[in-house]
């Protein structure tokens, strides 16, 4: 279980603490209303992602028996690793040159994250099968990954809504740079945990 739960709360931490689509929403918000409309927007992955996470769930079931394919699957996972590892590493900080940015509200947050490619791949490639494997070992690991993935996630987004609102050089700063330089890191170490499992899968190892 603290195996599901490391890898849970490093991916929520990697995935919440990222720039992208969702955290400019959380910030711009934020900078033009109120740190409670930036919250708002942070919450949008909780309304979203449960049919994403069925759907990859449905799919590798029934790719369960096909190796091959699985193992593709793992290996596609280690390069999205791979590249978000490489992402956080090279990050300077949050662009906040939000002028030209429109009102948003917490609808026009679920519809970006619902349209965004980002959940359907990390889900098809990364979380789902780290899901499955943890079911495969109890319920207990299943519920320890996606409650310590999601509770990062979205409360890693409230947090920067929260500093955001009191001091909006924090996103620039070196706390948060450091912060994604080692998140970074440990995303290497998972993208080669999937890379193994992929070279298994596939007979290569």
């Amino acid at each position: 279980m603290i195996h599901f739960l490391t890898i849970g709360t490093l991916l929520g931490l990697s995935a919440g603490l990222a720039p992208g689509p969702l955290l400019t929403l959380v910030i711009a918000e934020t900078l033009q209303h109120d740190i409670k409309a930036g919250v708002k927007v942070a919450l949008a992955p909780f309304i979203t992602d449960l049919p994403i996470i069925m759907l990859t769930l449905f799919i590798l079931a029934k790719l369960s028996h096909f190796h091959n394919i699985l193992g593709l699957i793992a290996l596609t996972g280690g390069f999205v690793l791979l590249f978000m590892g490489c992402e956080s590493i090279r990050t300077q900080g949050v662009d906040l040159n939000l002028k030209e940015a429109k009102p948003k509200s917490l609808t026009k947050g679920i519809l970006v994250n619902a349209l965004s490619p980002h959940p359907y791949l990390f889900w098809i490639s990364v979380g789902a099968p780290t899901m499955t494997k943890a079911m495969n070992q109890s319920a207990i690991a299943a519920l320890a990954f996606i409650c310590s993935f999601y509770v990062l996630l979205v409360g890693s987004k409230i947090m920067l809504a929260l500093l955001v609102g009191k001091s909006k050089n924090f996103l620039v700063g070196n706390m948060y740079i450091y912060t994604m330089r080692f998140l970074g890191l440990a995303l290497f170490g998972l993208a080669l945990v999937l890379f193994r499992d992929g070279l298994k899968l596939l007979g290569v190892i």
